[in-house]
């Protein structure tokens, strides 16, 4: 413990106050504050203020107007479902991830069924989004063969917790090459 820091059982003699309960105003700067450093969905933002609300002592009880202010949001343009889970789901399929992992994470958003369906993908940018994964963990022809069976099935699990489907995972592993399998990629759905 350095000499300048008290200790948790020495006397303070401050006590740290709660925190001001939000005003509607407050509430407002909160959600810019908010909006301005991340690209949101309106249900996470909605989820943040209420977060923040709990935080300052409001028991769940009465309208505090979060709907309102998020339909104001939403209406300014602030918040857009569609943009946002079209850029989330390009940037899961950059890093590798399945229609699975993809839907999972948009469903977390609070992203509705109908727009997780038009932001699935392509056939085609699934088998990019395994190759992806299969170069950045040196899988299938990316990586030294397999040694054996047991070997395979963990390259294959790998890609199926990624949310990849089970053919395309196969296909990925058993490759000869990495020129046919991006072949295989290229090919039209």
């Amino acid at each position: 413990m350095s000499p300048r820091s008290p200790s948790k059982a020495g006397a303070t003699s401050r006590e740290r106050r709660p925190p001001r309960p939000l005003d509607q105003q407050r509430l407002n700067e909160l959600a810019l504050s908010y909006l301005a450093r991340f690209s949101t969905s309106a249900a996470k933002l909605e989820s943040y203020l209420k977060r923040k609300l709990r935080e300052r002592g409001w028991d769940g009880e009465g309208d505090p107007g979060l709907t309102a202010l998020v339909e104001r949001c939403v209406a300014a343009g602030y918040v857009d479902d569609a943009a946002y889970a079209r850029t989330k789901a390009s940037s899961l399929r950059r890093r590798g991830y399945g229609a699975r992992r993809v839907d999972q994470s948009l469903g977390a958003a609070g992203i509705a069924p109908g727009l997780r369906e038009e932001v699935r993908g392509t056939l085609n940018e699934e088998r990019q989004a395994a190759l992806a994964l299969a170069r950045k963990r040196r899988l299938g022809p990316y990586g030294p063969p397999p040694a054996d069976r047991q070997a395979r099935e963990k390259q294959i699990a790998v890609l199926l917790r990624a949310g990849h489907r089970l053919d395309i995972a196969r296909q990925v592993v058993e490759a000869g090459s990495t020129a046919g399998l991006e072949a295989w990629a290229e090919e039209e759905d």
